[in-house]
C-alpha cells in the first residue's frame, strides 16, 4: 500500500459510520492481498465474504457529499489492491497448471517405467 493509500485509510478510520466501514473494507482488502501472496486462498475466500458484507453495509446509504472525495480515493485504492489480488490469483492459477502438467508427466514416466520388461 502506498503512503497516499495509507493516509486515505488513516483518514477514514478517524471518521465514524460509513467512513469507518469503508476503511475496514480497504484494510481487509490489503489483508486479502497479503494472505493471497502467502498462498492461503481458503482464507482469502472467507475474507471476501466478510468484505462483501462490509461493502453492503457501507453503501446501504448514500455517501454524504462532504465524504465524496475521500470515498473516491478509498475506492480507487481498493480497486488498485483488487488488481493486485487478481494478478496474484492469475499467478496462482498458472502455478497450479504447471504443477498439474508436471504431475501428469511424472505419472506417464512412472507408467512407462513399470511397463518395461526386465532384462534376462
Amino acid at each position: 500500500m502506498t503512503a497516499s493509500q495509507m493516509r486515505t485509510a488513516e483518514a477514514l478510520i478517524e471518521r465514524r459510520g460509513q467512513c469507518t466501514l469503508l476503511a475496514n473494507v480497504l484494510l481487509l482488502t490489503k489483508n486479502m492481498l497479503r494472505t493471497a501472496e502467502a498462498g492461503d486462498w481458503d482464507a482469502v475466500t472467507d475474507m471476501e465474504a466478510d468484505r462483501r458484507s462490509l461493502l453492503k453495509d457501507c453503501f446501504s446509504d448514500a455517501v454524504p457529499p462532504e465524504h465524496s472525495e475521500i470515498f473516491a480515493e478509498a475506492l480507487a485504492a481498493m480497486l488498485h489492491l483488487n488488481e493486485e489480488l487478481m494478478a496474484a490469483l492469475e499467478n496462482a492459477k498458472a502455478d497450479a497448471a504447471e504443477r498439474q502438467i508436471s504431475q501428469i508427466q511424472t505419472r506417464k514416466g512412472i507408467g512407462h517405467y513399470l511397463d518395461v520388461e526386465p532384462l534376462g
